[in-house]
């Protein structure tokens, strides 16, 4: 018998057999959080797409990446997320094998992706403030498409092994097919390390360097630097560092009970359900926050949003 139907059987056998059922409001809660952030995460990205395509002043080659994180958060919004609020409102997943793999996969895509991307983007950013003689060189047209082009290849290289050990399974306890941290422990801390811990290190490290330039050059220590940070060269750089403050702050609860739980199985019985269900709906909500960020402390993007809007509202 093929294996990922055998395993899908034993999943719904196991469904079948769960009298554990969560409290009315409980399902309600998951349901609006979810709902709000499908929304916000389909208009908002949207808007942050079509904002950099229409104004030139954001038609930038760090853009480029915010663009390709747009559209990494739009794939789990348009597909993966409205599957999961079925099965809250089912109580169970109900479409079936396939399209249980297929969103296990899209979710995968989304959020690997979406920390390569926010790794280039610190990259880039350190590049252009702390090396800034060097930037037009290394982030040319064609270079910043081919290092886009780079980050979705390794998106999907990393997600490969997924297919080997099996680790595309329905959870009850958050009503989506994801990445069982249970299916193998050494593969676990390697997707932890590797998929987070990693990038955030490097992240950490750009952002930390441009921090320190940034002081430097306020306190004058510096001031031949003074033209490589213009206000709104820091503005946009506060945008992308609060943009991976809160992607690291949704995602790290997940990630450190993927980790602890690999390093020590018994644990993964003395962990609050609630809290493993409130860890994935956090991360889940984190796909919503870049386009408000970006409205909220980029000018030039909040100036286009509302022209967007306005031309919309007035066509209609």
């Amino acid at each position: 018998m093929d294996r990922g139907f055998s395993s899908w059987e034993n999943i719904s056998a196991g469904q079948e057999e769960d009298d554990d059922h969560d409290p009315p409001w409980v399902v309600s809660t998951l349901a609006a959080v979810l709902i709000i952030t499908i929304v916000v995460d389909i208009l908002g990205n949207l808007l942050v797409i079509v904002s950099i395509f229409r104004n030139k002043r954001l038609r930038k080659a760090g853009n480029a990446f915010v663009v390709s994180l747009a559209i990494a958060d739009l794939v789990v919004a348009f597909y993966t997320y409205p599957l999961v609020l079925i099965a809250i409102f089912h109580d169970g997943w109900v479409m079936g094998n396939l399209h249980c793999q297929i969103s296990g996969f899209l979710m995968g895509l989304s959020v690997i992706s979406s920390i390569f991307n926010i790794t280039a983007i610190a990259v880039n950013r350190y590049c252009y403030i702390c090396h800034n003689l060097k930037y037009e060189k290394v982030f040319t047209s064609t270079n910043t498409l081919f290092y886009v082009a780079l980050v979705w290849v390794l998106t999907f290289l990393a997600l490969v092994p997924n297919f080997f050990v099996d680790s595309l399974q329905y959870d009850r306890r958050v009503y989506s097919c994801t990445f069982a941290q249970s299916a193998s422990s050494l593969y676990t801390i390697a997707v932890v390390v590797v998929h987070f811990f990693l990038p955030i290190s490097i992240v950490s490290y750009c952002y930390l360097r441009i921090w320190v330039l940034v002081i430097r050059v306020r306190r004058r220590v510096k001031p031949d630097a003074r033209l490589r940070i213009k206000p709104h060269d820091l503005r946009n750089f506060l945008t992308m560092f609060v943009v991976f403050v809160l992607f690291a702050v949704c995602w790290a609860p997940l990630n450190f009970i993927g980790l602890s739980v690999a390093v020590d199985p018994a644990l993964g019985t003395s962990i609050p359900g609630w809290l493993f269900t409130a860890s994935y709906f956090m991360a889940y909500f984190n796909s919503c926050l870049n386009a408000v960020i970006y409205g909220m402390l980029n000018h030039n993007f909040r100036k286009e949003y509302k022209r967007i809007l306005m031309a919309f509202f007035h066509s209609r």
